[in-house]
């Protein structure tokens, strides 16, 4: 059985604005990324580090004509090996903190937050 998640893609409006804020938080650096296009709509792609063979799924930021960024729907949760150190640079990076890290019992904790661009993501770890 596979994991049901193959991909995932957050919505921004600045994508310079959220890339310095997804950077800072996860302390990633994220990559350009070619889209399927070649970019000739004016789509725009920075992808998340990502090492297909281990668990879980990769995604990209973008910058879309008529796709927005928004606050609730389907949340994305970033694997962390402490959520608390994420959530400790969302404000500094310009985000929110809609919940402090939490437990949620035996599988673990999360904390869950508003990006730069009105978006709410999770954060999720086992410790």
């Amino acid at each position: 059985m596979k994991n049901p998640i193959g991909w995932y893609e957050i919505y921004a409006d600045d994508l310079d604005r959220a890339r310095a804020f997804y950077e800072t938080v996860l302390n990633v650096t994220l990559g350009e990324l070619t889209p399927p296009d070649g970019g000739v709509s004016g789509l725009c792609m920075l992808s998340f580090p990502c090492d297909f063979e281990s668990y879980g799924a990769s995604g990209a930021l973008v910058k879309m004509e008529g796709m927005s960024p928004g606050g609730s729907g389907t949340i994305v949760y970033f694997a962390c090996d402490d959520c608390a150190q994420e959530e400790s640079r969302v404000e500094g990076a310009g985000g929110q903190v809609v919940q402090s890290k939490m437990s949620i019992g035996e599988y673990g904790y999360c904390a869950m937050v508003i990006d730069t661009e009105g978006n709410t993501i999770g954060l999720h770890s086992m410790a």
